[in-house]
This record gives structure tokens, sequence and C-alpha cells, in this order.
């Protein structure tokens, strides 16, 4: 299956969302589809076999749009680029209209305020003039804005109206009146028929095309302006990249454009700069600063060997490193597509607006005709049935059910970003709401998953020889405390040995041959398991497990040889978290292949709810089926490498990151800096999201439901309430604004952490 983004050019409301995205799901050989107003975009997943990218593309033009691949180079985004273009031209447009609008109004209504008129307007007898300056004064509105027109009837006459058409339907229906009424008080002058001349020159209605028109543009630019200040994190990664780089050939240095920078090229970076492509460091070294990328404020000391990433900020020294990464292969490339990704991605919760929507525009129509047929019918004139019907038309907006739930995923994404936490599909929030268990690994999660031997015990070996033996086999292995055994043979620079055959036992050690003897290294139950005798180890390491250290055991094929403890330090912040997610009502459970003593330990520590010890990858799994059985909500928060089958199980799958690794498949959001308190902000964070979706899509059903029938004059009989089509083009106009401005509102969220420092902040 292929997955690619889309930008799609020409939508205008949520029904043009769903005449897309219904295109394209009916083509064979589609998977998926998701078609977002307010980024322009649509993810497709698909079977290459059966359809092609120009398939896609072709399917789209069809409908009456324009679908092009999105551009994932960093520094660039497409639809960014079509975003400005289109708020700038609405801009002009909007100042335009409102010049030639301003005589239009003053002209139309002077009559009603007795403002000073010139004297060939004045008079019944000068009406003709009257209304063809009214005409000349509409033509460059109509003109500036004919993109109503052309694409509002392309879609109905297609049969897939759209708000457009909404908005040409109107003010065609308002031109088309005026122009009847021109003829009329031309007929009506020839006859000398003053009384008709008199009624029809103050029922056209030239001015309220011409506002509805402006209205509607100046609605469109100011939505424009919101919706581009919800993409602002976006923005601001993007422009975290830089333009060039300074790359090292012959010994020559030279700076190109940083698309030129291929992998393999040896790039220079000095203090003060960014970095421009991800690679290794071959020489030199320093301080650099990742918070752009990882929100970690402290910077971080790189040295030979170590990997620098994009956009991270050499503060100290300077060095050359090896480029492994180019493109949109490189950390911050793949940032940009995840959050880029969430936010053009739907969750569940929007199903009921995307169905509304696409029967939204047809039903209005269908409401209008039914609204000017029904004041006819009781017996009131043309022009207030067909009044009636204008604002019918003009006041119905599907935009704001379009934009209900993206703009909040889009805030929210952005949002998430700004914490180091990346949220990988917009459903994550949905799902992240209902989370009533948290399940934790230990190492690497709760802790710092860089363990350190504490003691060493052996009655046969001496130290050198046990951490020798050790280390040959833990070097092969990627477990964090095989690299606790390396560092610690390397620090105290022990003979080194080479293992043969090695071989990883899941979940309980390692084996190997080492001078062709077999020997095996792992827990106190992969010693069981091989019936070797521990007795001589087993109160000490009881001992050391009860103080929270992880005993490893070195054996031949007959005999237990010695033994290491290793500790591995919780995480400052791991406390706190897990007492603020039991504060919000969630039950804890950690799982940990240690021992049960060590694993105590821990949870005495920590007031863990309940631990799980001795676990292999595949008992987490079942650990989390267990669970859900039980009829719970679970959420796994795991490294992505060997937990991966539980966080692919679990209801929200959260992955602890080291930097580089941030495109983890198995899991639903990634936490960039590790720390398990960006995971409670995820949580908080969701459901903030999730409340500003229910509070958009209420008020987006809400004005709906009772505009349209006070724009039909449902109360006018009794009440005597009806709305002119200019005030339908007001209200329009801004209750899609109104959507988005609280959607904004989410840009205030603040973690835990930033309130607590506020609060203190205020108090010294």
């Amino acid at each position: 299956m292929e997955r690619k983004q889309f930008d799609i050019e020409g939508m205008s409301c949520a029904a043009c969302s769903a005449r897309v995205e219904k295109c394209v799901s009916g083509l064979d050989g589609i998977r998926t589809v998701q078609v977002n107003l307010l980024t322009n975009s649509m993810v497709v997943e698909y079977d290459e076999a059966k359809i092609d990218r120009q398939g896609i593309e072709q399917a789209v033009a069809g409908a009456g749009y324009a679908a092009k691949e999105h551009a994932d180079r960093p520094g660039h985004d497409r639809a960014v680029d079509l975003a400005v273009r289109e708020q700038r031209e609405m801009r002009i447009r909007w100042w335009r209209s409102f010049v030639f609008l301003l005589p239009l109004m003053y002209v139309s209504m002077g009559h009603m305020f007795a403002w000073p008129l010139p004297a060939f307007l004045v008079g019944t007898q000068h009406a003709l003039f009257l209304v063809l300056v009214q005409l000349l004064l509409l033509a460059p509105i109509v003109y500036w804005n004919r993109k109503y027109f052309t694409r509002g009837f392309g879609a109905l006459f297609k049969a897939n109206p759209n708000m457009d058409s909404l908005v040409a339907v109107g003010a065609s229906a308002a031109i088309l009146y005026g122009v009847y009424a021109l003829f009329r008080i031309w007929s009506g002058l020839n006859a000398h028929d003053m009384e008709l001349v008199q009624r029809f020159a103050h029922d056209l209605y030239f001015e309220s095309a011409g506002t509805i028109l402006t209205l509607v543009t100046l609605g469109k630019y100011l939505e424009s302006k919101s919706k581009s200040r919800t993409s602002e994190a976006i923005t601001k990664l993007m422009d975290l990249a830089p333009k060039t780089a300074v790359i090292v050939r012959f010994g020559m240095e030279k700076e190109v454009p940083v698309d030129e920078v291929r992998v393999g090229d040896l790039v220079r970076v000095k203090p003060g700069q960014r970095v421009p492509v991800d690679g290794v460091i071959e020489k030199g070294g320093g301080s650099v600063d990742e918070s752009a990328l990882t929100g970690e404020s402290m910077p971080v000391f790189k040295q030979p060997g170590d990997t620098v990433l994009t956009a991270t900020v050499s503060q100290t020294g300077a060095f050359t490193f090896r480029a492994t990464k180019v493109g949109s292969d490189t950390t911050l490339s793949q940032i940009i597509g995840l959050v880029n990704e969430a936010a053009a991605s739907k969750a569940p919760i929007s199903k009921l607006a995307d169905r509304v929507s696409a029967v939204f525009v047809p039903v209005v129509m269908g409401i209008a005709l039914l609204a000017a047929a029904v004041w006819l019918l009781l017996g009131w004139p043309f022009d207030f049935a067909l009044s009636t019907a204008i604002s019918v038309l003009v006041i119905s907006c599907p935009c704001a059910l379009g934009l209900a739930t993206p703009v909040a995923i889009m805030v929210g994404t952005g949002k998430a970003a700004e914490y180091g936490i990346l949220v990988k599909s917009a459903e994550s929030f949905e799902k992240a709401r209902k989370i009533d268990t948290v399940v934790l690994d230990k190492t690497g999660t709760i802790t710092e998953g860089k363990p350190q031997v504490t003691d060493v015990r052996s009655r046969t070996l001496s130290r050198e020889q046990l951490l020798s033996f050790m280390a040959a086999l833990e070097r092969l292995s990627e477990h964090p405390l095989a690299e606790a055994v390396v560092r610690e043979a390397e620090r105290l620079q022990v003979p080194r040995y080479d293992a043969e055959s090695f071989e990883v036992i899941p979940g309980l050690g390692v084996e190997g041959r080492i001078d062709g003897q077999h020997y095996c290294v792992g827990s106190l139950r992969l010693m069981t398991m091989r019936k070797l005798e521990c007795e001589a180890y087993a109160l000490e390491a009881e001992t050391l497990a009860e103080q929270g250290r992880t005993p490893l055991f070195l054996a031949d094929e007959q005999q237990v040889l010695g033994m290491v403890a290793v500790a591995d330090v919780l995480k400052p912040t791991s406390r706190e978290a897990i007492e603020q997610m039991r504060q919000a009502g969630m039950e804890v459970v950690m799982l940990t292949g240690d021992n049960r003593k060590t694993a105590a330990a821990v949870r005495r520590e920590l007031n863990v709810s309940h631990v799980v010890a001795e676990v292999l990858p595949q008992d987490k799994d079942r650990e989390i089926v267990r669970l859900q059985t039980e009829g719970r909500k679970v959420s796994m928060i795991g490294d992505g490498i060997n937990d991966a089958p539980a966080l692919m199980r679990s209801d929200l799958g959260i992955a602890i990151a080291n930097g580089t690794d941030i495109a983890i498949e198995s899991a639903d959001m990634v936490l960039m800096k590790g720390d398990l308190l960006d995971a409670v902000t995820a949580f908080r964070l969701s459901r903030a999201v999730l409340r500003n979706i229910k509070e958009n899509l209420f008020w987006a059903f809400f004005y709906n439901l009772v505009c349209i029938p006070l724009a039909a004059g449902v109360f006018y009989s009794f009440l005597g309430w009806k709305l002119s089509p200019m005030v339908a083009a007001l209200a329009m106009s801004f209750s899609s604004v109104s959507v988005v401005m609280n959607a904004l509102r989410l840009r205030r969220f603040r973690s835990l952490k930033e309130k607590a420092e506020r609060k203190q902040a205020k108090h010294i």
C-alpha cells in the first residue's frame, strides 16, 4: 500500500471536501481517503497495482478541483504558499470591492436618509439613471468576485453544489431581479406610469448583491487569516531548516544550497550555526541545543561518534560531521510530515458533520425555494419572497461545519509539537481522552535507561575476567542493561574477547561462544531454566533486588560463574508524572522483565498501582489484552522496540523516542524528550482538543438550526423577525470565523509545569 498527501485547489466549504472524498474513495484500489478543508489537503492510502497518482489527480479534476502531490522538502510547503497567495488575493479583492460598495450603498440608500445626491439621480423621472449608476458601481464588484460564480455554477452544473453555489445563486438572483426592475422602470417611464417606476426604484437589490459579495469576501479573508494562525507551528518548524550548508570537498569548504547535500558529504558547522542535515560527528564537538526538536532546554554535549540532527544549534565549538540523512529523510522532515499528516487526518467525532455536509447545500437550496413558494402562496409580493430566498441561500454556512474539527486538530497538533509530543493522527486525541489505564515499561521509560554496574561478585573468576566474558556477549546486545556492562568493562579496560554464535533469548538474556566455550548471560529465571545452581549467589542477589538493583548472571554449560548488579535510576519526573496520572483517575501499571524483588522496590518508590515483573515481550501483549477484556481503555507507554506488540495492541500507544526514532510505526504518539510528564500533557491536551471540537460542532449546528428558519421568515408572522440579505451575508461571513477563533483558544493551553512556574513567578 502507498500513502501520499495531495494539495487540493478550489475547495471552499465542507460540501467541496465531501465531494472530493466521495469521488476518490469510489476509485478501484483506494483503501482510505481523508480530505481536510482547513489545510486544503488530502491523504490517500491506495494500492499501486490498481491505481497510480495520476489516476487520483484526474479523479479530483473530474470533480472540478485540482490535486497536486504535496511537496515535502524542508522549508517549503506548497499548501502554505497557496494559502498565502490566496489570502493576498482576497485582501486585494475585498479592498477593491469595498471602495465601490461605499458609493453603491450611498446612492441606493440616500433617499432613505435624505442624503444629498446629484440632481440627475433625484426624482422619479430620473429613476432610470439611478438604476444604471447602481449597476455600473456593482459591475466591478461582480467582476473581481467572479470566482464565486465560476466555481459556484460550475459545481452546480456538475450536480455538486457548494458554498460558492449558494453565494452565486443568491447574488445572481438579486442582480437578475435588479435587471428585471430596470426594464420595468424603463417601460413605466415610457408609459408614464410613475407609480410603477417608483415601486421598482425602491425595490432594487443591486446593493444587496454587492454587499453579499463584499462581506463574503471579507469573511473568507478573515477566516484565512485566522486559519493561517492555526498552522504557525508547522510554519515555524519549516523555518528552522537552514537554507544552505558548508560542505568540505577536496579539503576546501564550499557553501551550497541544502538541497545539494548528499549522504556521505562532510559538513562543517561553526558556533551559532544550525545543523543543515542529520549526521554523525567525525571531528570536533561542543554543546548542541536540541530544544527546537525535542523541547529539552538543556544543551547536549556532542563528540566524535555522536549523532547531530537537522535544525539543532551548535552553541559552543565547531565540528565536522558525515551526512547520513538528507532531504525528506531528516528528523525535521519526519516531524513536519507527522504534524502535517496528523493535521490533515480526521477524528471519528467529525463523521456526523461529514454526513451533514454531503447533503447540506442541496437541502438549503430546497429550503430557499420552498420558503419563496410559501410566501408567494400566502399572497406576499414577489420581492419579499425573493428576499427571503436570497437570505436563506446566503446565511447558510457549511464552512462552519467543515472547519469545526480540523481547526481544533491543527491547533492541537501544533501545540503538542511545541511540547515535543508528535501526534500521528487526529484519532489519537479521541483515543487519549478515553484512557483510564496506563501501562508503563520500566527501563528507558520510568528509568533513565542508562543503568550502571554497582556490584561485581564471583567465586571462580577475577573481576576482570567476569566483566570480560560478560561484555563479549553483551556487546552484541541492544538492551540497556547490556550497555551498562560494556561501559563498565571499557572503563576498567579489561581484556577484550569476541563472541561467536551469538543469540538472543527473548526477555531472558543472551548466549554465545567465547574461545570455543559456551556461555550465557541473563536473569535468575534463565539460570533456573538451564537448571544451573545459583545457591551461592541467591541470598546476595535477593538483597540487591530488594534495593532496586538488577542481578545479571554469567554461566557456562556446567555452573554459574559470577554475578553483577546493575541499577537504573529513575527519571527526575517519573514520580510526579505517575502521581498526576493517578490524580486524573487513571490506574498505573508497570511492566518489567526485571525480577519481582527489583520491581517491588520500584513500586514502593513510585507508589504504582500494580506491577507485573519477569515478563517477556509477548507477556506484555497478553497483559494489555487482559486489561482490555476487563473493559478498560489502555494506553501503553514504552520505547517502541521490544514493546512494539504491546504498543500496537493498546488503545493508545505512546512511544519514547531517542531524538531520532520519531516515526515509530507501532505508536499513536511519540514523546521526543522521553519525559513521562509529556504523556500527562498529551492526555490533558487531548481532553482540551475534544472539548473544543464539541464546542465548535455545537455552535456550527446551532447557528444553522437557528439562522436558516430565521432567514426563511418562520418567525416573521408572529414576532416580526426577518433578515435582509445583507445582514444574512454578514452573519454567514463571521460564523466560520467564530469557529476558528474558538479553536485558537487552544493556543493558550499550558502544561502543569508551566502553570506551576507562572504561579510561582506571580508570588515572587
